[in-house]
């Protein structure tokens, strides 16, 4: 892997002088060389193939297929083209994008002021996930975030990205300015790349939407919640699949309390027990921001589920959606936040499947929706009854329900599979 540390100098951070390099990634003198980039052609096929020539790179089929529709839609006018590129597309025979693929790619991006990427969830972005760039490709596309300033989201989800390539990724975005949503989902940039954004939230003040899940951050992530003590602009933070244990959640509630911009919060897929609710507990006293917390699948149990339960029954007025799907919950905590919804009519939002159901929770849940305090598209549980018992169904509803994929029929973009980007959009369509 490559090593080479970047120097800092002055106010500016810059990114290092050489890519990493592979048996095929461009070398320095290669990559000085396409800095001086033809001029942009007619036909974006004929400019790539022509640039691959050049540079006696491979052709990516996958890419000539893409570019294709690109020059289809640049003839017909448009001026904000479609650009998603995503590796696990199964409409198109995929060859998956490399470092060297993408280097390419990032020239084309640079110097042609026609593609502003625009994806499926924003006006200005570019949508790479599930494909193979690794570090390489994470140089150029911190090279793009220093150069191309219309995009506003980046999805690198799953791309072999690794702590040099997050490094590079966050000092990018120091100077950035227009970026609002940053997807990392999946790389596992450990806890070297992750302190470099958690460094990175001291400066940036554009990203709203951070997600850092599975990315095999561990305890020394505590160092978030210190940046979110001076970081004022942060809409929501995914730290989804992290290892963050309750010192972790005890030092970004710390930052919480001084934060007063953080809408949505997602630490699902932790180790957070009902001694570290107690402390997002008393956050939630005097917060005002919050709108969406995700805390499924981790170990809040019944202590934790009644804790958070008085807070929003007697305190928080701000929350509109939770979500504690599969954390060990039993009835008693499970009926508390069914009680709190009936004081607290700001929470319309609640998900709590994969808990122990009895049938007081059955029943509890049964009269908030029949009551209409609770809409059935509100919640992923929905009640009936056998041999006059009441029972609770699963139905597929949630905060992110497609936010690793999407459905081959039916609505994609569903607003209650989906409640978290209806209940705190970023930007436009999102």
């Amino acid at each position: 892997m490559w090593r080479n540390k970047g120097k800092t100098t002055g106010a500016r951070t810059p990114l290092p002088s050489e890519a990493p390099t592979t048996s095929r990634t461009p070398t320095p003198a290669r990559a000085q060389a396409v800095d001086s980039d033809p001029e942009p052609v007619d036909s974006l096929q004929k400019h790539y193939n022509n640039l691959c020539l050049e540079k006696s790179q491979e052709v990516n089929p996958f890419l000539l297929h893409i570019l294709q529709g690109v020059d289809e839609e640049i003839r017909k006018g448009l001026k904000a083209i479609t650009l998603n590129i995503a590796g696990n597309n199964h409409s198109v025979p995929v060859e998956r994008v490399t470092g060297e693929h993408f280097w390419i790619l990032s020239k084309l991006i640079e110097k042609n002021p026609c593609i502003n990427a625009s994806i499926h969830l924003c006006s200005s972005g570019l949508d790479i996930r599930y494909n193979l760039i690794s570090d390489v490709g994470a140089y150029y596309a911190a090279r793009l975030l220093q150069k191309k300033h219309s995009l506003l989201y980046l999805n690198l989800m799953f791309n072999d990205i690794g702590p040099k390539g997050g490094e590079l990724l966050a000092k990018a975005l120091h100077m950035n300015t227009t970026l609002k949503y940053l997807r990392m989902t999946g790389n596992k940039v450990e806890n070297e790349g992750g302190m470099f954004f958690a460094a990175m939230l001291q400066i940036n003040s554009s990203l709203e939407k951070l997600d850092l899940g599975d990315c095999d951050l561990e305890e020394s992530t505590v160092h978030l919640g210190q940046m979110l003590k001076e970081n004022h602009w942060l809409v929501e933070l995914y730290m989804s699949k992290h290892d963050v244990r309750n010192p972790g959640l005890k030092q970004l509630c710390d930052g919480l309390n001084l934060n007063k911009s953080l809408r949505y919060l997602d630490i699902s897929c932790n180790k957070i027990t009902r001694d570290g609710i107690s402390s997002l507990a008393d956050v939630l006293k005097n917060n005002t921001t919050l709108e969406v917390i995700d805390l499924s699948f981790n170990r809040i149990e019944n202590v934790g589920a009644v804790k958070l339960s008085e807070t929003l029954a007697s305190h928080n007025r701000s929350l509109k959606a939770l979500s504690v799907v599969s954390n060990s919950i039993e009835g008693e905590g499970l009926v508390a936040l069914s009680e709190s919804m009936k004081t607290n009519t700001t929470l319309s939002n609640i998900y709590i499947w994969g808990n122990k159901f009895d049938e007081a929770t059955c029943v509890a849940y049964s009269d908030l929706i029949q009551m209409g305090r609770l809409k059935p598209d509100n919640t992923d549980v929905e009640p009936y009854v056998v041999d006059g018992h009441m029972y609770l169904a699963e139905v597929s509803n949630g905060l992110k329900k497609h936010y690793y994929w999407t459905p081959t029929y039916g609505e994609a973009c569903s607003p209650s599979s989906n409640a978290g980007f209806s209940i705190v959009p970023v930007s436009e369509q999102l």
